[in-house]
């Protein structure tokens, strides 16, 4: 069980005092109800902690030292209002079992939820915030009650006491479980994109990324090393891309190239980091060698349409498109009569195709 205090921390991290919204009255506290209720699980032998599951979640249950997003609210008896909570938080951050989330109650409560299940909770105060309670909040001997919801959580157990070694110890670790530590990494940076935290992203992708760098005996395990990269150049690329620094995502994406290069998300994301830096010929050869790998991709396609729309602004000489008819088949020819040079490319992905030069005292002429 953790300590009163540092439960007490908790409890004041999450009581910010925020007024309901106006118009709405207090709802009424659910503590009542509960402590009438028969059937709860006592999760604890004695009574300390019992449960009432409102809603049922899948898969399987959060498992010890993880790190999970809930949703929670606590009351205290007699009280309609909660005394904590993170309700009001649209995305709650990742929260590790027995460091962050340290009541004792809640961690053994949280050890028998799955993802998207919600319960109620009854700790007794040896289980809560002990004897003397957390003035002003807590009085002593309180018995408390918690609301929550598992929004999502992620085994981090093992990848946390691998990071605990000493960079030797980490060196012996067998290839699998590095594999592993690399996965889960990569995993927290997603949830991290998803919640739109593209800085905090990035740098677990590059903690991914640090855990594949180790020397190999086999071709086989570089094999499996090299796809584990490739997954995390992948997501740096893209989080560089959200956060405005496309040389960055550019360095990335060829790092990527370099393990496959015949890869169309490894091209598309370098063409997309040329297009931002205006680098409008490197961009057209990325999209078009990934456009050759996936002719239908529609992000691939747009880009490529975008990149033709910088182009024309780029460069204010070129006199208005001249639309071809022809067979919707992409062909491309260039020609040159000493004062003018013409381009064009015919069909439906013409356009999105082109190719051009910067003409030596010449005036540009596209036709699409």
């Amino acid at each position: 069980m953790a300590g009163s205090g540092e439960a007490a921390g908790e409890a004041r991290a999450g009581a910010e005092g925020r007024p309901r919204p106006a118009g709405l009255a207090p709802a009424a506290s659910p503590f009542p109800c509960l402590l009438r209720a028969r059937g709860l699980q006592d999760l604890s032998g004695d009574g300390g902690v019992r449960k009432e599951e409102l809603r049922p979640g899948s898969g399987q249950a959060v498992p010890p030292g993880a790190s999970v997003a809930v949703k929670y609210s606590g009351y205290l008896e007699h009280c309609d209002e909660p005394f904590c909570t993170n309700c009001y938080s649209k995305s709650p951050g990742l929260m590790k079992l027995g460091k962050d989330i340290t009541l004792g109650g809640l961690e053994i409560g949280l050890l028998t939820m799955k993802k998207g299940e919600v319960a109620r909770f009854v700790f007794t105060p040896y289980y809560a915030y002990g004897q003397q309670g957390c003035p002003p909040l807590i009085p002593p001997n309180a018995t408390v009650m918690f609301e929550v919801e598992v929004l999502d959580f992620l085994d981090s157990e093992e990848c946390d006491a691998f990071f605990e070694l000493t960079a030797e110890q980490q060196g012996t670790f067998p290839l699998q479980k590095v594999l592993k530590v690399a996965d889960t990494e990569r995993e927290f940076g997603n949830y991290l994109y998803c919640k739109r935290h593209f800085e905090g992203a990035k740098d677990r992708y590059k903690r991914a990324f640090s855990v594949l760098a180790r020397s190999l005996s086999s071709e086989a395990e570089q094999r499996q090393i090299n796809a584990s990269k490739l997954l995390v150049l992948l997501n740096l690329s893209l989080t560089y891309l959200k956060l405005e620094r496309p040389a960055q995502a550019l360095a990335y994406g060829q790092k990527a190239l370099e393990i496959d290069q015949r890869n169309a998300k490894a091209l598309f994301r370098c063409g997309q980091a040329c297009l931002c830096m205006t680098e409008y010929e490197k961009a057209r050869d990325f999209l078009v060698r990934a456009q050759h790998i996936q002719p239908f991709n529609h992000d691939i396609n747009n880009e490529l349409k975008k990149l033709a729309r910088g182009v024309l602004q780029f460069m204010p000489a070129v006199v208005p498109v001249i639309p071809l008819e022809g067979p919707r088949q992409l062909t491309k020819e260039r020609f040159s009569d000493g004062k003018e040079t013409y381009l064009w490319a015919q069909g439906d992905l013409g356009i999105a195709s082109m190719f051009w030069e910067k003409g030596q005292g010449q005036r540009l002429v596209l036709r699409v």
